[in-house]
């Protein structure tokens, strides 16, 4: 009796391994580049300013006319990010449609290069430019987040799509369905969870943002954190930076229980 004869084993790609030794071999190059010198932050002179740096946070300040002004500032920050991917959202569906290869190759590439654009610049440039447009406030950070967002959402919604399975909205389309009710009802569902996920992650980060585009003047938290660290009002920047924690806590808690819901 013959034994069966296996095919041959297909050709050994060295692709991988390739890329997987550049990546050791930039990261090796990097810490022999940088001059990192870690004992000096163990000597007992920078502990001794270090404790005495945080010393001067502690206690907050809790006076209620300063917390009332920290929620406000608080309630500033999470309209700014909720708002930001919001606009993020409705931009990115829309770019996502023809970055996913829907119109053709022309306006896949050309959308593509857009949406690189969009998140190549980070929130804080997008604010620093927008801020001299729209002037100091929120509206100027809320603007930043929903640009660099948009970018983001925009890469994963394509990607999202271009991933779906092409079989359920091309039957409904041999069977004479119109191409936007096959997208909505075969295509949208398919992608749906994916991308309310990233929505709901890429809300989390940008509360965080928010937070920090007060910094240049974009209004929030940031703003206020600024101010009191520039008159060395530690104790009432200890109080910002708390409300910080708690509102990035929140958002988290919120994200998670809606990502729960739409699994289960």
């Amino acid at each position: 009796m013959n034994k069966p004869v296996l095919p041959p084993a297909p050709p050994r790609s060295w692709s991988t391994p390739l890329l997987v030794l550049a990546l050791v071999a930039l990261v090796v190059a990097s810490f022999a580049t940088l001059r990192l010198d870690l004992a000096v932050f163990f000597t007992p002179e920078a502990i001794g300013t270090t404790a005495e740096f945080l010393g001067g946070f502690a206690p907050p300040e809790m006076a209620t006319p300063f917390l009332i002004k920290t929620l406000n500032a608080a309630l500033e920050t999470l309209s700014m990010s909720a708002l930001g991917t919001l606009l993020a959202v409705i931009a990115g569906l829309v770019l996502a449609l023809p970055a996913a290869g829907r119109w053709g190759a022309p306006a896949r590439g050309a959308v593509r290069i857009v949406l690189n654009v969009l998140r190549s610049i980070p929130e804080l440039v997008w604010a620093a430019l927008l801020l001299v447009a729209a002037g100091l406030g929120p509206f100027a950070g809320t603007l930043a987040l929903a640009a660099h967002t948009s970018g983001v959402l925009g890469r994963l919604f394509a990607d999202a799509l271009e991933n779906a399975e092409p079989q359920p909205e091309a039957a409904l389309r041999t069977n004479g369905a119109p191409a936007l009710s096959a997208f909505f009802y075969a295509t949208l569902p398919q992608t749906l969870p994916q991308m309310l996920s990233y929505t709901l992650y890429r809300w989390e980060n940008n509360i965080r943002a928010a937070a920090v585009l007060g910094v240049v003047g974009a209004g929030g938290l940031g703003q206020m954190l600024k101010y009191h660290l520039s008159l060395f009002q530690m104790q009432n920047a200890a109080t910002v930076v708390l409300a910080m924690l708690l509102l990035v806590a929140l958002v988290d808690a919120i994200s998670f229980a809606l990502r729960r819901a739409l699994t289960r």
